[in-house]
């Protein structure tokens, strides 16, 4: 590299380069100082291009054309400007090589969160093993236990084909199984919940629909009724395995639930 050339120094860059923009396009191609200018951003960019998985040469050519640009030549930091420069062409051109796609299209922000394409050999385990995409579903197994969320649907469902609105159905029972997670006992629950005036009055239930609705669903905490269906209650009884049909067969269960509806204005239950 020329003695005279100095450019670890801002000042010796922009001089050179001013000089060179304004001494016409063939400067670019044919001065002395361009080959060493290229052959010195080859050596310091070489360790950023490395980072990226690219070629020096690759850094370098991306210096070089935002060493040609306007900006470049009156920035205060000069090198801070081409080395942020530089740093962004090199990573959109790891990811338009890793994606397959061109530099421009990877500076989208619609690819951002793209992942490259991989072969299913390229891991240690299969890729089949891991990925959510490549799974199918499992088979629903007719003898696993009803889980709590199945339980919850179930009650509604039979609650709305026995005279209840589905939001109101709804609204009451996820609001028991609330209080139920809280506290994790039916019979602490259901003593909390037998006080909730203000839940209840939300839900525009009586007293007496309430108490109903309460021993419905977690169970009549009554000692004449202690380990029998009745004392179980519905979401117990759906989580031991009792389906909607034996649950619409009991004809005492379903009769309490459309006496326990709400009335909807301009109708009353027969």
């Amino acid at each position: 590299m020329s003695e005279q050339l100095n450019l670890e120094s801002t000042e010796g860059l922009r001089f050179l380069l001013l000089r060179l923009a304004y001494s016409g396009e063939r400067a670019w191609q044919e001065e002395s100082e361009v080959s060493d200018l290229i052959e010195f951003l080859t050596t310091k960019y070489a360790a950023l291009a490395n980072k990226y998985g690219l070629e020096p040469a690759d850094a370098a050519c991306a210096a070089f054309e935002v060493m040609r640009t306007r900006a470049a030549r009156v920035a205060n930091d000069t090198w801070a400007v081409i080395t942020r420069a530089v740093q962004l062409s090199l990573i959109y051109e790891a990811r338009a090589q890793g994606l397959l796609i061109s530099n421009q299209h990877a500076r989208r922000a619609d690819v951002v969160s793209f992942h490259d394409p991989e072969r299913f050999s390229e891991r240690e385990n299969p890729l089949t093993d891991f990925h959510p995409s490549l799974h199918a579903p499992t088979p629903p197994d007719p003898n696993a236990p009803t889980t709590a969320s199945t339980a919850v649907t179930a009650a509604i469902t039979l609650f709305v084909e026995n005279g209840w609105d589905e939001g109101c159905a709804r609204m009451t029972i996820e609001h028991i199984c609330s209080v139920l997670s809280t506290f994790g006992d039916r019979r602490v629950a259901y003593g909390r919940l037998r006080r909730d005036a203000k839940g209840r009055e939300s839900l525009e239930l009586d007293q007496t629909a309430w108490i109903t609705v309460l021993r419905l669903v977690l169970g009549d905490p009554r000692r004449d009724y202690e380990g029998t269906r009745r004392g179980r209650g519905l979401l117990l009884r759906l989580c031991l395995g009792e389906d909607l049909d034996e649950l619409g067969a009991d004809e005492p269960l379903t009769s309490m639930i459309a006496t326990a509806a709400p009335t909807v204005a301009g109708e009353t239950h027969v």
